[in-house]
């Protein structure tokens, strides 16, 4: 799985990664359900030395964000191996706006004494400066989970750091085809495979990918130490889904920005936050630092919790439902999850799938009238 024709794009990369080369094997690397191997080959148990299956889904992705990938149980399993590097009384910079999972590891840590959290706003670029000069971990997800802020990852990435310090980036709502954080300099890359990668909602998996070679051991003996390793048809799947990432990106992304320049205009929404909008306080640094908005929008209701709850119920077509990045579109009303009292109450945050896009707005747009 290594003979990939040199300097062809992403897109094309998706497709063509992780396949056997030899004659005779199948164009598919296919699941392979096994604890152990016959010994004598690299291969003895698959805790410690992996599958075919898991290592075509870390070609794929090692391949897109530019460094080597290893897999695991789901996202926070992958962010989970990252923690596990820190010291005893380090300092973890998070942002004001994160994944409520990611915030709540940092908090159960700080609560046990094994490290000290700071948070510094997404957008406040010298405050990450400032923290990369004494924060042991670095983390940062642009664009953030769900107020959508866009990181200067680009200065911040080039910002002196502490000695042994680790910069990570949660890159899954960007994707590797939007944004490599390894090419702006950070020492880690973090994709939930669950999300835009497996892209059907019908698995858990996550991504780590690094450049740094004593970074990619530890990370691998966290994951036996903690048997944090994927399924098997979990990988299978999540390959499979990665071969349309591109396309499906590409049709969930621009129908995307239809939408939330619909939203603006309509009388009983009060904000909307998408990278792409103008209007967006960081769409200048989206426009520097991305290659593409993104297929997430979050936006607030008139009349409260009660009416963005109304609205979810009254949708016939987007699906009132968690997590995001699949081909349907769901929507939900985040503050109303534990950890996310910083949120507007009325706040939905809607992932945008690969529906037509007039029916996506005559459904959402029915549902926020009746709402009313």
């Amino acid at each position: 799985m290594k003979n990939e024709p040199a300097g062809i794009k992403p897109e094309s990369w998706l497709v063509s990664a992780g396949r056997a080369p030899e004659p005779g094997a199948p164009l598919n690397v296919p699941l392979v359900p096994a604890s152990n191997f016959i010994l004598g080959s690299k291969r003895a148990y698959s805790r410690d030395d992996g599958t075919p299956t898991w290592e075509a889904l870390e070609e794929v992705v090692g391949g897109l964000e530019g460094g080597k990938a290893l897999a695991f149980a789901s996202g926070m399993a992958a962010i989970a191996a990252v923690f596990d590097q820190l010291a005893a009384g380090t300092v973890v910079a998070l942002p004001d706006d994160c994944y409520q999972g990611v915030a709540g590891l940092a908090a159960a840590g700080a609560e046990k004494g094994r490290w000290s959290v700071q948070r510094v706003a997404v957008d406040d670029t010298e405050g990450w400066i400032r923290a990369c000069g004494v924060a042991d971990l670095i983390w940062l997800e642009s664009p953030s989970n769900p107020l959508l802020t866009v990181a200067d990852l680009e200065a911040i990435c080039a910002a002196p750091r502490k000695p042994g310090a680790i910069l990570a980036v949660d890159n899954t709502f960007a994707t590797p085809l939007n944004q490599q954080p390894l090419q702006f300099g950070a020492t880690v890359s973090l994709q939930s495979a669950t999300k835009f990668i497996g892209g059907h909602s019908d698995l858990l998996a996550g991504v780590a990918t690094t450049k740094d070679e004593a970074l990619w051991q530890a990370l691998k003996k966290s994951r036996e130490l903690t048997g944090a390793t994927p399924g098997t048809l979990e990988a299978f799947l999540a390959v499979r889904g990665a071969r349309t990432l591109a396309i499906r990106l590409e049709r969930a992304q621009s129908t995307a920005l239809k939408l939330a320049e619909r939203l603006e205009k309509h009388q009983l929404v009060t904000c909307v936050r998408y990278p792409g909008l103008t209007s967006h306080p960081t769409h200048e640094t989206a426009k520097r630092v991305l290659k593409g908005f993104g297929a997430i929008i979050s936006f607030d209701l008139k009349g409260g919790a009660e009416s963005a709850d109304r609205a979810c119920r009254n949708l016939k077509l987007i699906r009132h439902a968690t997590s995001l990045g699949a081909v349907e579109s769901t929507i939900e009303r985040r503050a109303a999850i534990p950890g996310q009292g910083h949120l507007p109450p009325s706040l939905l945050r809607m992932s945008v799938g690969i529906e037509d896009a007039d029916d996506l707005w005559n459904d959402l747009n029915a549902a926020i009238n009746s709402a009313e």
